[in-house]
Order: structure tokens, then C-alpha cells, then sequence
């Protein structure tokens, strides 16, 4: 294995050689490289949903370039190497599972989460942060996002005791909605406060609403590349038929599947 990572570092030296290097990996920068990565990641996931395990290897070797990709570039500028990132989260493994490496113990997946995030909360005290939403992503998906604020806010007891509270909000926020002008300056603010609170109501579910999303997303598509083919076997495209048509076929299509 450790032959192995270093030839991937030595390719990664010799793409980036001043002088014998490739020109579009000269090019690059952190910030440039930023929208691949996220590309790759989106495509580990995408291999994993589809449970495409020949792919996923080749998935995660493309996500583990941009790593070294980035190592490669501090290493150039002098201020990291590949090996510090690996020992920072070697250290960083051994700290947040001390029921493992330590004295602790936790019997229990839940009790390991509670440690854990009492651990981040401990290092980012120590690291100067002083809010418990601080070091959250501005990048991240907004979705996620919404996610890990109100999880971190639950952490620290800002939180409904039961979904309920979570769906009585939801409701409101409905109000809300049907309430503001359309075409209003306040109905995108209205609509993000909408989709937020139900973001709760997914949360206390214990599920992500990101893979919960994803999930809906990928049945929408099958449906209607369903309704596709029953209008191409009529002859016919999505431009040549009308909504009553469309809607017809798509019951029809969720009749089928859900049997």
C-alpha cells in the first residue's frame, strides 16, 4: 500500500515540475481545484447509491488525487505535506474515540455521537470559536447546512422536545407562505423560512435530508422517464401531449410501482 501512495505522490511532484510538469496542473490552485472536488465526492456518492462497487474504487481514487492535489501545493508554498494531513487525522481519530483508544466507555452508537460532539465542542473552545455554530461550511450544500446548524443549536438543548413542535411550525410557516404576495420581495425569505423548519421535522426523524431529498429526486426521474416511454410508444414526446395527459400516465406509472 505505501508503495503505492508513493507513486501517487510522485506522479503528483512530476505533474506539478516547474519545468517538465503539466501546463493545466500548473495552472491550478486551491480555489481552483475546489469544484472538482465536490465533483468527486458528488460521484463517490453517486456510486454508492447506485451500489456500483467497481466504480466506487475508481470513484475514490479520483477523490483521494484531490487531496494529494492539494497536499502538493502546500508542500510547494511550505506550509504542509501529504503525511502531516494523514498524521493530523490519525491524531485527530485517536482523540475523539478515547472509548477505543482510551479509558472511556460507550457502549452504545448514541453515546458515542454525545462524546463526540462534547469533544468538537471542547476543541473549538480551544481553537478560540466561541459559538456553537462556528466552523459550519458557508460552502456547504444549503441543505446540509440547515442540517448541521440545527443540529449543533440541539446539541447545546435549542431544541423542540418532540417532532410535534417541529410540525406546528411547519404548519405556521405554511401560513406564512399562502399569506405573502406573490412576485414580493419577502416570499423567497418566507419560502427559505418553509423549507428550513421542515428541515426539523426531518432532523428529528433521525434521518438526513440530503440522502432523504436524493431519494425523492431519483424516483421523480424514474416516473418520469416512465411517462416518457408509455408517450414514446404512443408515438408521441413530453412537447406533444399536455398536462391531463401527462398526469394520467404518471398515476398510472405510481399505481404500478408502489404495487
Amino acid at each position: 500500500m505505501s508503495d503505492n501512495i508513493n507513486r501517487l505522490l510522485n506522479i503528483m511532484s512530476r505533474l506539478r515540475d516547474p519545468q517538465t510538469g503539466c501546463p493545466w496542473d500548473l495552472k491550478q490552485s486551491y480555489a481552483t481545484i475546489v469544484p472538482y472536488t465536490l465533483e468527486e465526492a458528488y460521484e463517490v456518492a453517486d456510486a454508492i447509491a447506485r451500489e456500483n462497487f467497481d466504480e466506487l474504487k475508481d470513484e475514490l481514487g479520483d477523490l483521494l488525487f484531490q487531496v494529494v492535489f492539494y497536499a502538493q501545493i502546500a508542500k510547494e508554498e511550505g506550509r504542509f505535506e501529504f503525511d502531516d494531513c494523514v498524521a493530523a487525522i490519525c491524531d485527530k481519530l485517536e482523540r475523539r474515540h478515547p472509548h477505543v483508544f482510551g479509558d472511556l466507555t460507550a457502549d452504545d452508537a448514541d453515546t458515542v455521537l454525545k462524546n463526540w460532539e462534547a469533544l468538537k465542542s471542547t476543541e473549538r473552545k480551544d481553537a478560540g470559536q466561541h459559538s456553537v455554530l462556528d466552523n459550519i461550511p458557508q460552502a456547504m450544500p444549503a441543505l446540509s447546512r440547515a442540517y448541521k446548524l440545527q443540529k449543533r443549536c440541539a446539541n447545546v438543548g435549542f431544541d423542540w422536545p418532540t417532532v410535534e413542535g417541529c410540525w406546528d411550525k411547519v404548519k405556521e410557516e405554511i401560513i406564512e407562505v399562502e399569506q405573502t404576495e406573490t412576485g414580493s420581495e419577502e416570499l423567497a425569505e418566507e419560502l427559505g423560512d418553509l423549507m428550513f423548519a421542515l428541515v426539523n421535522v426531518v432532523r428529528k426523524h433521525k434521518l438526513d435530508p440530503e440522502a432523504v431529498l436524493r431519494a425523492a429526486n431519483s424516483k421523480f426521474e424514474k416516473r418520469f422517464r416512465a411517462v416518457e416511454q408509455a408517450l414514446a410508444e404512443q408515438g408521441k414526446t413530453p412537447e406533444q401531449s399536455d398536462l391531463a395527459e401527462m398526469d394520467a400516465l404518471w398515476n398510472q406509472v405510481k399505481k404500478q410501482t408502489q404495487q
